[in-house]
């Protein structure tokens, strides 16, 4: 699919992978909608791309579905979803006070495993009444999961199984909604420089950086935007998860 023309969301948009997600996609021509919590600043990025922004909890229906309807109305219904909202909350399962608070495991889950389905499940309903484009395709809906899916660290627990169901998810949707000519990928960055990271001394951005096998260093979000537009525009990538990662092996901790 050449991007150019068609309508975009994207979730999490406001800053981090998400932000170099919606000003690629915007470079390329498409008409992006930002979803995020984040309203300054969102609407800060959707106006120096020329897109739109719609304030959402992605793990609230009411909000995710009036957030859709804003960019519907915006730019049509959009060919292109991709999934960048998400926390990375760490938690032990029992610490020094005894066991975790079982509300603090749920909002890691509300919102990056059941956020991102929310999302997929209005993107999907609002492509599969689009017309077929020449390819047969319809869209396709890219979805964030994280090394940690693979090998995480202790303390991540709750993100680890989060960004593990978006994982498993992926090829179940894929096979769905592959009548309709609807593809859904996912990719699982490593060590990306996004907001959190910044907030790092730079001691220890550094020494994780140090930790990446090669290149040695973080990831740029153009990096990771670069992989959503090569999804999109390669039809043969459906079903799949690829880590971003170069080659890094997280350790325990």
């Amino acid at each position: 699919m050449d991007v150019k023309g068609h309508a975009a969301i994207v979730t999490g948009g406001a800053s981090g992978l998400g932000e170099g997600t919606a000003r690629a996609l915007a470079a390329k021509g498409a008409k992006v909608a930002i979803f995020d919590m984040n309203e300054e600043r969102g609407e800060m990025v959707a106006k120096d791309i020329g897109g739109v922004f719609c304030k959402v909890d992605v793990s609230s229906a009411e909000s995710a579905e009036a957030a859709f309807a804003k960019a519907r109305d915006a730019h049509g219904p959009s060919r292109i979803v991709v999934n960048c909202a998400g926390v990375g909350t760490p938690m032990r399962t029992v610490g020094k006070d005894g066991p975790v608070d079982l509300r603090k495991y749920t909002q890691v889950i509300s919102i990056n495993l059941i956020g991102t389905f929310n999302i997929c499940r209005l993107a999907a309903a609002d492509m599969q009444g689009m017309d077929e484009m020449d390819s047969g395709e319809r869209g396709i809906i890219v979805n964030t999961a994280s090394a940690a899916a693979f090998d995480g660290q202790i303390g991540q627990a709750a993100y680890a199984a989060s960004k593990g169901g978006v994982h498993s998810m992926t090829l179940p949707l894929a096979r769905e909604f592959a009548r309709f000519g609807i593809r859904f990928n996912t990719i699982a960055p490593g060590l990306f420089m996004t907001p959190m990271m910044a907030a790092l001394p730079q001691e220890a951005q550094d020494s994780l950086a140090a930790s990446v096998p090669f290149p040695s260093r973080l990831g740029d979000p153009s990096e990771f935007a670069g992989l959503v537009v090569h999804m999109a525009e390669n039809q043969m990538l459906n079903g799949e998860t690829i880590r971003l990662d170069g080659s890094i092996r997280m350790a325990p901790k």
